[in-house]
């Protein structure tokens, strides 16, 4: 598996679930470290996902 299928079948996917957790950390009112730190979390997969989704693997490699 090349770089590029693992971007788009592995790491583009938690990139996504990265956003979603921090939304849910965002949403929660019981753990205050999540809390905090939910903004910086979504960034982090903002960040990945626009990184990881400009990689597409070669229209042939299948």
């Amino acid at each position: 598996m090349s770089f590029k299928q693992l971007s788009q079948r592995v790491l583009e996917p938690a990139a996504q679930w990265t956003m979603l957790a921090g939304v849910a950390f965002l949403c929660q009112p019981w753990i205050e470290i999540l809390h905090r730190y939910s903004v910086t979390i979504m960034l982090i997969g903002l960040v990945g996902f626009i990184v990881f989704s400009h990689i597409k693997p070669d229209p042939g490699a299948e």
